[in-house]
């Protein structure tokens, strides 16, 4: 298989082309040049918003195009009419925040999205992923796959989720943990969607999949053990009750990243109905797997995880949790 990877040198866009190559697949990687791309993939360098920034483009075949987009959605726009007829299969790398709100348990690809318009400049995240889908429909038509990710977890994350979480656990000492210790999580990790991508891109699949575990395919308690095993420092989690989490003036999802109380907005993030990627062969390891190789992969650099200047740092300050555990 030819693939073109629009990206394709940090995070999501990493792992896929990492996963193309382990197959053995032709890559080609579009990309800045603002990182290294991995070896063995052929590089072509241009800036999707610059004049004249696809020139590296104007030639060449592919049998998938994969795009990790998610800034204004006149990229994906002109990227997608540019390659239409010399491409067979457009990819892309959506979000489950396309749906509008009120969200309720459940939700699955029919429910409906935010407005949005494939001619936008950036607006807001869910109107950028959402534009971005109707611009691979509108070139590629059943041709597209649109993949509608949900929370994504495992090396190589440059939000900082995880890597927050295990660098917090291998300061040790008492660890701020929020409850309900059975609450239900659902995430992806990042090779998972890799490899899924990958297969339904091949079968020629299209349309809107929701790409994450079944809600519950881990816990806060099962996520946050496994951190406190991986790095060994001795960490004592601290089961504290949501009421006074959010009493003390902590936010959910930020400063306690992945962490949502149980209420609207878990229903919303955490109890997404994703039978439809499950049916077409999505498989999930366990998530012991994702924090230890999450670990391997940050000790590897130092401890200090890769960050994307468009996303603000997530995660507590010291003091605040001191100050809460104190009570």
């Amino acid at each position: 298989m030819r693939v073109l990877m629009l990206g394709g040198t940090e995070f999501v866009g990493r792992a896929v082309t990492d996963e193309a190559l382990a197959r053995g697949w032709d890559v080609t990687v579009f990309h800045r040049g603002r990182h290294e791309a991995p070896p063995g993939v052929a590089v072509l360098r241009g800036d999707r918003l610059a004049e004249g920034g696809l020139a590296e483009l104007a030639e060449g075949e592919w049998d998938i195009v994969v795009d990790t987009w998610s800034g204004a959605p006149t990229a994906v726009r002109d990227a997608a009419r540019l390659l239409a007829s010399r491409a067979g299969h457009y990819v892309y790398i959506s979000s489950r925040s396309v749906y509008s709100s009120p969200r309720h348990p459940g939700l699955a690809e029919s429910a409906p999205v935010v407005d949005a318009s494939p001619d936008a400049g950036q607006v807001a995240y869910a109107e950028d992923k959402r534009g971005g889908e109707l611009a691979a429909l509108d070139a590629f038509g059943d041709r597209a796959l649109l993949v509608r990710a949900g929370l994504i977890l495992g090396p190589g994350e440059n939000i900082g989720r995880l890597p927050w979480w295990l660098q917090r656990t291998a300061r040790g000492g008492p660890v701020l943990a929020p409850g309900p210790r059975d609450l239900p999580l659902q995430y992806i990790d990042v090779r998972d969607l890799a490899i899924w991508t990958l297969d339904a891109a091949e079968r020629r699949l299209s349309g809107p999949y929701d790409l994450v575990s079944r809600s519950g395919h881990a816990t806060m308690a099962a996520l946050l053990e496994a951190c406190a095993r991986t790095t060994g420092a001795g960490a004592e989690l601290r089961w504290t009750a949501p009421e006074a989490i959010l009493e003390a003036g902590i936010t959910p999802w930020n400063q306690l990243p992945v962490w949502v109380p149980p209420g609207d907005l878990h229903e919303a993030v955490h109890q997404g109905d994703v039978e439809k990627a499950f049916a077409a062969g999505l498989r999930c390891r366990p998530v012991e797997e994702t924090v230890a190789d999450t670990w391997s992969w940050l000790q590897s650099l130092g401890g200090v995880a890769p960050q994307r200047p468009d996303r603000d740092p997530v995660g507590l300050d010291p003091d605040t949790e001191a100050k809460l555990l104190r009570g």
